[in-house]
């Protein structure tokens, strides 16, 4: 299958655009394109020779990678790549950054071990400086995997695919880069709007030692309003500020630069919204989503993020876009990003266009069961999941590990303008400590939602009554003093012949043969069942899905984006009635 977008992909260098727009310097350097790629025994210490080319970053499996071979838990995935570092870089450390490698790997430059990595959808980089040499350098990197035969945290990746479980992505899936900087430098920062006080929260983290000066400039509309010199935890105060939602995506620009001695030694480009979720009771003293202390009611969409052509990377950055402002346009305000880390520019479009987003944490573990995963639920039977041999959970490693890269994915996201929600587990993949783990991401983010259990095995935790209903009617359960979120529904169906990624097999909730019946079921789903539970407490929807997935026919787009399953004027319809 092909998107709209699939013949368009430069594969010297796809991808092309800033990978990081929340920390952007002048100086980079892409590495997308062809790399050379082989698949060894996992004994093998280093490979004679390579097997072809590879499309970076597109993983093995994908068509787009021009390979679309799968790595299998015995074999290792090499890839190697020559690149000269540019003359004017030579006085600089130079850092070598990867958007996301599936799973755990190794980086060699020029055959010298520089480090290593496990965590598959986060973001990590290295000071390679110390291993160049003058001319062209050799970039290797070794890649293990083990897909659904490990514990580690992968979403809904198997190396069988079938109904909601997806094909495997292995290796480099997102950007790979380079850039310059001197020994002091800013390695990262942590923005933080608050409307009440009026300021942003700026925490910069700087590597390298002396005494700095570091200076804050807050644009609005492209013209100056603040300079400030600021320390590495501090305020800037926004007078009358312009405030971000989904109606109003409005963005200040932020500069800041580092001076040591007297001499600029680093500038970055960043970027900020001015807004506040919280929980309010309203007039009937209902619990109540509230965007910028008014109540705001949250239609939103499951969003797995799958592409027929890059599996789990998009195949442009237009394809991106497209997912994101379709949806807007057609009423949505919210994006559930379900069990994956988007690249850094995705969440970017949802920050400039207006679209909030829930972001969910990676499953891991093994699959907990019949009886846990369907008969429990259906039974409103909650179980505790602090008993780990039951959810999967039982190695300690495999918990710290889980802990380990959701801290990465809450650093990683946390300037992200358009997250409103946390989700660390959903339907119980991988639970433990639920509601522990809960309270710890409120505490180290207290700016935002935290959905502790989304489905069910629900712990009493913070901060919603989340629940998925499928297969009956969704009534309006017995509030505790939380907001009700209906957090998974829906999955209406239709195959569409030469649009699905399997004419003979297909995966659904309930099925319709033809447009205007799912348009039908669609609409009778929503006016019988949904609008009438918002006035009774009802604070937030994720219907699903967005799209296709691979043999899950149940999107409003098909898997390769070319159709709409659902007339558009019907759901935009139901949309404008989705609100308090």
């Amino acid at each position: 299958m092909k998107t709209p977008w699939t013949d368009s992909v430069d594969k010297k260098c796809p991808l092309p655009e800033y990978p990081r727009p929340q920390l952007v310097r002048d100086e980079w350097l892409n590495l997308n394109g062809i790399w050379d790629y082989c698949i060894t025994d996992k004994s093998v210490k280093r490979p004679e020779y390579f097997d072809g080319e590879i499309v970076v970053p597109f993983a093995i499996e994908s068509p787009l990678s021009g390979v679309e071979k799968p790595l299998l838990p015995n074999n290792r995935l090499w890839y190697k790549k020559l690149v000269q570092i540019p003359e004017d870089w030579k006085d600089k450390r130079v850092i070598l950054h990867f958007g996301a490698v599936d799973w755990q790997c190794k980086l060699y430059v020029n055959k010298e071990l520089v480090g290593s990595h496990s965590g598959g959808y986060c973001p990590f980089s290295f000071d390679i400086t110390d291993y160049l040499t003058d001319g062209y350098n050799e970039l290797s990197l070794c890649v293990y995997d083990p897909t659904d035969k490990g514990w580690q945290q992968r979403g809904k990746q198997v190396l069988k695919p079938h109904g909601f479980w997806y094909t495997a992505t292995s290796g480099i899936w997102q950007t790979v880069w380079m850039e310059p900087v001197n020994e002091v430098y800013i390695q990262s920062i942590k923005l933080t709007p608050d409307i009440d006080e009026g300021v942003l929260k700026i925490k910069t983290v700087l590597t390298g030692d002396g005494d700095v000066k570091i200076t804050a400039k807050v644009l609005e509309n492209g013209k100056e309003i603040i300079t400030k010199e600021i320390s590495r935890d501090d305020t800037v105060e926004i007078e009358n500020a312009v405030l971000w939602s989904p109606e109003n995506p409005f963005l200040y620009d932020l500069k800041l630069t580092v001076s040591l001695e007297g001499k600029e030694v680093d500038s970055v480009s960043s970027y900020f919204g001015m807004r506040k979720f919280s929980i309010e009771n309203d007039e009937k003293g209902l619990p109540r989503l509230c965007l910028n202390n008014k109540p705001y009611f949250q239609n939103g969409l499951l969003d797995q993020g799958y592409w027929c052509d890059g599996v789990l990377t998009p195949p442009t950055d237009e394809a991106m876009i497209y997912d994101i402002q379709k949806m807007k346009d057609l009423g949505f305000n919210m994006l559930r990003k379900h069990i994956k880390i988007e690249p850094a520019r995705w969440y970017y479009h949802c920050d400039r266009l207006g679209m909030l987003v829930w972001q969910d944490m990676m499953s891991g573990g093994a699959f907990i069961g019949f009886m846990m995963a369907s008969v429990l639920p259906t039974l409103h039977i909650n179980v505790k999941d602090n008993n780990y041999h039951l959810f999967k959970r039982d190695e300690k490693k495999w918990r710290d590990d889980y802990k380990a890269e959701l801290k990465d994915m809450l650093n990683a996201l946390y300037n992200c303008v358009s997250i409103c929600c946390w989700v660390p587990f959903n339907e119980g993949w991988g639970q433990f400590d639920a509601k522990e783990i809960g309270e710890s991401i409120k505490k180290f983010d207290s700016s935002r939602f935290v959905d502790h259990a989304s489905g069910w095995h629900d712990q009493k935790g913070g901060e919603f009554k989340s629940l998925h209903i499928y297969f009956r009617p969704v009534l309006m359960p017995r509030l505790d003093g939380r907001p009700f979120c209906l957090t998974e529904f829906g999955g209406y169906s239709r195959k569409i012949s030469d649009h699905v990624f399997n004419e003979k097999k297909s995966f659904g909730y309930k099925f319709f043969k033809t447009k205007s019946s799912l348009t039908e079921g669609y609409r009778k789903l929503f006016e019988n069942q949904i609008i009438p539970l918002i006035p009774k407490g009802l604070c937030a929807t994720v219907y699903t899905q967005v799209s296709d997935v691979e043999l899950e026919v149940n999107g409003i787009l098909t898997y390769d984006r070319t159709h709409v399953k659902i007339e558009e004027d019907v759901i935009k319809s139901i949309n404008e009635r989705m609100k308090y």
